[in-house]
């Protein structure tokens, strides 16, 4: 039998000896400090960064994983931790001045980095604006949610340029001079999170700072596989809910959530990105429905203690709320709404509506029609 990664032995070590045990506190206050300290330690946050700038470069099996069992041991810090790997990812590509300043201290876990680029998602309606100034760039705007406020270092903040390009650009994770942050959200999940909106006003950003700058549609075409996959923190959350199942109740459902994953999982890894995405969509969708069924079972096994805020049940059922719409765009939020019609059609399981995708049927208003309103990060 194959060793686990060590960053895979390090994420469950965590999970079970600091985040699990503190899981329903953390909930009703902030992700502590304490937790992300022994993250920066663990070389989590450099999971996915070049290992010549102190990271792990690990498969994207071990990426899983390691989601999975944070995820699923407290949600709100894994949240927080998992807005990371994407300025990670951004700098690791970027031939700019900023990878050498910004990419060892993330890899390595001496800066801790959220991301402001939810909101290209609902492109071409831009929430902010971003134009030239001399040799920078200015930013006008709202940024509808950046997590991590307060506990992270730098951002990684993005927006559509005149000339119809995405550019990312880093900055400090602070107020400054045209970067305002609002109170942190009460939510009905991962408050603890610390999730803010972020209101721009001329905030002026130089040249040097910009990590990437391509034609939108070309960003776009490679975010779009990230938008249908399934979340591996969806398979994490599902089966913390299952283990406080007994096996009889457990089993069906595990044994539904382990097809789901392993085909999901099999796409992810397939070596064209862009292929087979309405059948990464459906899975995404069905991903979904399991994690609403063991968490929703979870509550009705836990009786009237589920209800208490002290319970892990509840818990679990309300970040499962959260994750059902973390992330979400105008195709998956469509995908999920067709789904659940299909799901309640009439006993003869006839479906009425024209066959829209396999995730669902057409129904009005279509998923098409529907507008894209920005998500929580990521």
């Amino acid at each position: 039998m194959t060793a686990p990664h060590p960053l895979v032995t390090r994420a469950r070590h965590l999970a079970r000896t600091l985040l699990a045990p503190h899981a329903e506190e953390v909930d009703q206050s902030e992700v502590p400090a304490g937790h992300l300290a022994e993250i920066r330690r663990s070389g989590l946050l450099g999971v996915n960064a070049p290992t010549e700038y102190g990271g792990s470069a690990a498969p994207a099996s071990v990426v899983r994983e390691t989601a999975e069992i944070l995820a699923g041991a407290c949600c709100s810090t894994w949240f927080v931790q998992t807005q990371h790997h994407t300025p990670v990812l951004t700098l690791a590509r970027s031939a700019g001045p900023v990878r050498e300043r910004l990419l060892g201290p993330l890899s390595r876990g001496e800066l801790l980095s959220g991301v402001a680029y939810a909101h290209l998602r609902a492109y071409p309606r831009t929430p902010v604006r971003v134009t030239r100034d001399g040799d920078g760039w200015r930013f006008d705007g709202r940024v509808p949610w950046y997590t991590g406020w307060g506990l992270n270092d730098v951002m990684l903040l993005a927006r559509v340029t005149d000339a119809d390009e995405a550019l990312f650009a880093f900055t400090e994770a602070r107020e400054q001079p045209g970067l305002r942050a609002s109170p942190p959200m009460r939510l009905t999940a991962l408050t603890a999170a610390r999730t803010v909106s972020l209101e721009l006003d001329g905030f002026r950003l130089p040249e040097e700072a910009v990590a990437l700058r391509t034609p939108f549609a070309r960003w776009a075409a490679t975010d779009r596989p990230k938008t249908v996959a399934a979340n591996p923190a969806v398979f994490g959350v599902a089966e913390t809910a299952l283990a406080l199942l007994d096996e009889d109740t457990a089993a069906p459902l595990r044994a539904r959530l382990t097809e789901v994953r392993d085909r999901a999982y099999a796409l992810a890894d397939h070596p064209v990105a862009d292929e087979h995405l309405d059948e990464r969509l459906a899975l995404r969708v069905r991903a979904y429905e399991v994690l609403h069924a063991a968490t929703t079972a979870a509550v009705v096994a836990g009786g009237g203690r589920s209800l208490s805020l002290t319970n892990r049940a509840q818990r679990l059922a309300r970040e499962a709320l959260f994750l059902m719409v973390q992330g979400q765009t105008a195709q998956s939020r469509g995908a999920h709404l067709d789904a659940l019609v299909v799901r309640d059609q009439p006993a003869n399981g006839t479906c009425t509506q024209a066959p829209r995708s396999p995730a669902g049927c057409l129904h009005s208003p279509s998923a098409a029609s529907r507008g894209s309103t920005p998500s929580p990060n990521q």
